[in-house]
């Protein structure tokens, strides 16, 4: 646990001088010394309820969001305006039917805690409020990832946290895939979320690059336009693969075949060396970087065609269903914290963005996909002996409008006051529905959750103490989360 340190004397109204600091401190970042208090009066849950019982974790973000009246709340009594035109069939789980178009996972619903009562206060793509402690988020935020208000990204934190502790490996404890994030579509700027805002760069998440061709073809609208082109996300040919990212890819100079064989081997080595001794003093993300060159540990795990082929069917040829299996593999190889991303492709508007096409689109192109990937990782992670030590979570930024708009190809908007997420694995429960809706799946009846609860859950399940703080480059005490609580319904 990091702390300010400090005498322990108490001032007139009872609260500490460390407590005091503390307070200050986190004061300007928009946190005040009653939240700090309340923070404090708040009972932890006991270390014995699965705290730290998460060797790992495994994030699945579907950006865009997915309406939870499709995915594990559906409302089959509710007019067809609500309920819409796909069927429900039985899971695993009693009382949790799930949509027609996920069969494989209706098969693994029994290793999974469904949280229908997520809930907050900003409907718009807000991946950084999702997966960071940022107290607060608006548009402009989301669309400048550089902006100063950002809080780290979970991921980020993870690595952080397991560098204080003094740990670490061969493969990186941030890891994701399939590309860097929100690069991969037309027209505007990058959008916020994974990165390590006041912690620095040495805490930037390593995305990887997707080496693979899609062999389906789809067509998607955006407003009044409709395009066809090539989607990975529906097909990707069997020799696809991943490789590490830019910024950790050997340089032109210095290639793994050259390693390999050429007479400059020792050369080439002391080259790289001098790199990332120049590069530690100004960029440490870039010494990590060349620090990977020649690691085969990592570059075996990335190679996801090392699979057998009957494995690699059962998570799906997609980009989603490939990217599941190589971050088991990357776990399985020692790395905390691999996100997988479903991320534009494309068009921007894209993704589990459905405002258009909603039907075509949850048939065609979502829906089969992620029902292989996701279904496949839990009942692969449960063969192994793995899934109780592997936290999985699925996440997203929020819900959609329980009313199907009438926009073309029928739609729904953007809805943050109810929607669904899923965990499995890692000390959550095996087989439990947490919260309710109402009959429309619009507004929140019991138990609500917010994303910061969340985030706080899965800190607690990795063992990371919920009074831990982050500090900034000039040592600035920051909290794990603002206003969150360990969820203990979560917890098996």
């Amino acid at each position: 646990m990091l702390r300010v340190l400090g005498s322990h004397k108490r001032l007139c109204n009872g609260v500490t001088r460390r407590e005091a600091l503390v307070a200050g401190g986190l004061s300007l970042f928009g946190l005040t010394l009653g939240d700090h208090l309340r923070a404090a009066q708040t009972p932890a849950p006991s270390a014995g309820k699965h705290f730290g019982k998460a060797k790992n974790c495994i994030l699945l973000y579907l950006y865009g969001s997915p309406s939870q009246l499709e995915l594990a709340d559906l409302k089959l009594d509710a007019p067809v305006e609500i309920r819409g035109e796909l069927k429900g069939i039985k899971s695993t789980l009693p009382g949790c039917d799930v949509c027609e178009l996920l069969p494989h996972t209706a098969k693994v619903m029994d290793r999974v805690t469904v949280v229908r009562s997520m809930t907050h206060k900003y409907p718009i793509h807000g991946v950084a409020y999702a997966t960071t402690g940022v107290p607060e988020i608006d548009v402009a935020m989301e669309l400048s990832p550089h902006d100063a208000k950002h809080w780290p990204f979970i991921g980020s934190v993870v690595s952080y946290l397991e560098k204080q502790k003094g740990k670490g490996g061969p493969v990186p404890n941030n890891i994701a895939l399939p590309f860097p994030f929100s690069s991969k579509r037309k027209g505007e700027v990058p959008r916020a979320g994974p990165y390590p805002a006041y912690l620095g760069s040495a805490y930037h998440p390593h995305f990887t690059e997707f080496i693979g061709t899609a062999n389906r073809k789809i067509t998607k609208t955006l407003t009044t336009d409709t395009i066809e082109f090539d989607e990975p996300y529906v097909g990707i040919d069997r020799d696809a693969r991943f490789t590490l990212g830019e910024a950790t890819r050997l340089p032109d100079e210095l290639t793994v075949d050259r390693l390999d064989g050429r007479k400059s081997l020792l050369q080439q080595f002391e080259d790289a060396r001098r790199k990332r001794e120049r590069f530690a003093e100004t960029d440490p993300f870039r010494a990590a970087a060349y620090s990977m060159i020649g690691n085969e540990t990592i570059r075996t795990a990335l190679d996801v065609r090392k699979e057998s082929p009957k494995l690699r069917d059962q998570y799906g040829h997609t980009l989603f269903g490939q990217s599941c299996l190589t971050a088991r593999r990357l776990v399985e190889a020692g790395s905390k914290f691999v996100t997988v991303f479903w991320d534009e492709f494309g068009l921007a508007g894209s993704g589990w963005d459905t405002h258009w096409e909603h039907y075509p689109r949850m048939k065609n192109e979502l829906m089969p996909g992620f029902d292989k990937g996701f279904a496949g990782l839990i009942a692969d992670l449960d063969a192994r002996g793995m899934l109780d030590e592997t936290l999985v979570v699925v996440l997203s930024e929020h819900g959609r409008t329980p009313k199907i708009t009438t926009g073309k190809g029928g739609g729904r908007d953007h809805w943050s006051q109810a929607y669904t997420t899923l965990f499995a694995g890692g000390g959550t429960a095996r087989g439990k529905v947490v919260g309710k809706t109402d009959n429309i799946g619009g507004t929140v009846t019991d138990t609500p959750v917010s994303p910061k609860d969340v985030l706080a859950t899965v800190y607690h399940l990795l063992g990371y103490p919920a009074d831990s703080l982050l500090t900034d480059r000039q040592n600035r005490p920051y909290p794990l989360t603002a206003d969150a609580q360990v969820r203990d319904e979560l917890l098996g």
